[in-house]
């Protein structure tokens, strides 16, 4: 069996299974309980469609109805469960992140690519608040305004970076976000070269972030590791100064440690 991503036009593809997940994902904190109505137009389905299938997310208890609204049940958990019992690296690579926050007193987090997303599935917060959403495992933000996201697609093959940048959308989040396609494939092509990633407030007004990838022993990317800090109080030098080997030292031993 070839490794291929299958499209909604492949006979393998279960249409039910994804709009079934589609459903599930259209939950979020925005959007915590909804009415039949509402799932259905956050999902683009009709009515009967997004009926039948919060019925049965319900039957099946990922779903709990009160009166006419829907929100999803704490059985939803073990679907995320499942992935952090399945990639037993995390327990390792969490002790690394709260040693990083220990020792520099930044936020420091591991990410995956999930679709054009970086999702953080390990986090070790500092007491400082960056950002005006709280950032902790699950949440998603967009690969294109992250430090984590651009590590991570300097990672594609050059086919699936093609792809990610013919589809992508790019909107400024702030006046120094990158809007142009072509500026961020550069910027890509900088990380292939350095190894590091650094995003100085495109995402957010004073969130500046130094990345690196890390790998298991068998050279698995495992994901990417970030500090985040504040633009007003770490200045550049100390990110590639101190930062940089701090992050480099850590993944290096998640590499000899992890297989």
């Amino acid at each position: 069996m070839q490794d291929e991503t299958l499209t909604p036009d492949d006979r393998d593809f279960v249409t039910a299974l994804a709009s079934g997940l589609e459903v599930i994902q259209a939950f979020d904190d925005s959007s915590p309980r909804m009415t039949l109505s509402e799932v259905a137009t956050k999902t683009g389905m009709n009515r009967a469609r997004a009926r039948r299938f919060l019925l049965t997310l319900h039957a099946l208890g990922y779903v709990r109805k009160q009166q006419r609204h829907f929100e999803l049940a704490p059985k939803v958990l073990q679907l995320g469960y499942a992935f952090l019992s399945a990639n037993n690296y995390r327990s390792v690579i969490q002790q690394y992140l709260e040693d990083i926050t220990a020792e520099i007193g930044e936020s420091s987090s591991l990410g995956v690519l999930d679709g054009d997303d970086v999702m953080y599935v390990a986090r070790s917060s500092a007491k400082h608040r960056l950002m005006a959403i709280t950032l902790s495992v699950g949440t998603r933000l967009p690969a294109a305004y992250t430090s984590m996201g651009r590590v991570l697609l300097a990672q594609l093959s050059d086919e699936a970076l093609e792809a990610y940048l013919e589809r992508v959308t790019l909107e400024a989040h702030t006046d120094r976000s990158i809007t142009d396609v072509a500026q961020l494939r550069n910027c890509i092509d900088q990380v292939r070269q350095q190894g590091y990633s650094i995003v100085d407030q495109e995402l957010d007004p004073g969130l500046r972030s130094l990345a690196v990838p890390a790998f298991d022993a068998n050279g698995k990317l495992l994901g990417a590791i970030n500090v985040s800090t504040n633009a007003a109080r770490i200045d550049f030098d100390t990110l590639t100064q101190s930062f940089l080997p701090l992050l480099q030292d850590k993944v290096q031993l998640i590499r000899a440690h992890v297989s």
